[in-house]
């Protein structure tokens, strides 16, 4: 027997929507691909990434609240969030370069 996505912690929905969109039909497919797998997926099939969205699948997969994780933890996930976009963009890391030149001459601020 198969649960449904939403069945989840904190997953409603929308999120199970998205889900279904990228080939991820059950709860048990999402526990079984783990957060980052499954959230790599849900943006190669057109899913926008948002990081609550990511915390907040990480946070029900381990069965707790979605503002349950602060501090270094949060920093941490932050930083996998951060991995999973720049992966799934080519040129990531070219504009991440001009970025941190155009900072070192004074032309832009660097984005955080």
């Amino acid at each position: 027997m198969s649960s449904p996505v939403s069945s989840i912690r904190n997953l409603g929905p929308a999120f199970e929507k998205a889900c279904a969109q990228a080939g991820i039909t059950t709860a048990e497919q999402l526990r079984e691909m783990g957060a980052d797998a499954a959230y790599a997926r849900l943006m190669a099939h057109g899913h926008r990434p948002h990081f609550i969205g990511y915390y907040v699948l990480v946070m029900g997969l381990q069965g707790r609240p979605w503002n349950d994780c602060k501090g270094k933890e949060k920093e941490a996930l932050r930083a996998r969030f951060d991995a999973l976009k720049a992966a799934r963009s080519p040129g990531a890391a070219a504009r991440s370069e001009l970025d941190r030149f155009l900072d070192q001459i004074g032309v832009i601020e660097r984005r955080r």
